[in-house]
């Protein structure tokens, strides 16, 4: 039996392998408009909040972390939206403030009693422990992603290119830039449990910045950050399994060593 087929004679290894054939291509078609916005604070900072819905869903008696950490993601993305339009203060400064708030407070509800022992795997994740049902949930945010992706694609790279242009063509700015951050928010609270709060936001932003090393035009930009998230993910996932390896590391490992080298890449060229 060689090494490959010998991969997936468990079932974990399967679930494992689906589930980043799914998260990659979301990770890197999204990354390409959060590298564009310049919204890596943005996500990080959405990242950060899961303890924080962590803890809001044990004080509201929600027993599914998972749903816990979407629902406050979501409202944390609609309502940083909100500040960040109404604040004269810089968008990196409300960022940084949002961010810090929310891992304080998540920290501190969740080590109460010396009990965060128990979500310390949040930190790193876990790719191998997904299940069946939660497959399904990331194949439908595929679904999802992609329609919005084609339906809205050019209203968001005209926000992001022009603002002001994109109300002269009666855009509803608002409105897209909120569903853009949910559909974020969504990705970035689903994958954390296997990925992890440290990770996540060095994968949805290093295969669109390497993508953007060598692309020549548009395609090129978001067809390289796709081929980019999942090489890394698939590799990634089989690094970490023989090396004994965290599976979330090794995959950052891998697309920071492919961001590097487009980088040299692309200045020699």
């Amino acid at each position: 039996m060689t090494l490959f087929t010998s991969l997936f004679q468990y079932d974990f290894m399967i679930l494992a392998f689906a589930a980043v054939l799914i998260i990659s291509p979301l990770f890197g078609l999204l990354g390409t408009m959060v590298v564009n916005n310049k919204m890596a604070f943005f996500s990080d900072a959405l990242g950060h909040s899961a303890l924080t819905g962590i803890a809001v869903g044990i004080i509201f008696g929600i027993p599914d972390t998972n749903l816990a950490m979407v629902l406050f993601g979501v409202a944390f993305a609609i309502l940083l939206n909100w500040i960040k339009e109404k604040s004269s203060a810089s968008t990196d400064t409300l960022i940084s403030v949002f961010s810090s708030c929310c891992i304080a407070i998540g920290l501190a509800i969740l080590s109460r009693g010396g009990n965060f022992s128990k979500y310390s795997s949040l930190l790193l994740g876990d790719v191998l422990s997904i299940t069946k049902r939660e497959i399904i949930y990331l194949l439908l945010i595929l679904i999802a992603t992609v329609v919005f992706w084609i339906v809205c694609y050019n209203r968001l790279q005209a926000i992001s290119l022009h603002k002001t242009l994109a109300k002269s063509k009666h855009f509803r700015i608002r409105m897209i830039e909120n569903l853009f951050s949910i559909f974020i928010a969504l990705i970035v609270m689903l994958s954390i449990k296997w990925i992890g709060i440290l990770l996540i936001n060095a994968l949805l932003i290093l295969p669109a910045a390497s993508a953007r090393n060598i692309a020549e035009n548009v395609r090129e930009y978001h067809l390289f950050s796709i081929i980019f998230s999942l090489f890394s993910g698939v590799l990634g996932l089989f690094i970490s399994y023989y090396t004994d390896m965290a599976t979330g590391p090794m995959i950052i490992i891998i697309a920071s060593v492919i961001f590097f080298s487009t980088y040299f890449y692309g200045r020699n060229r």
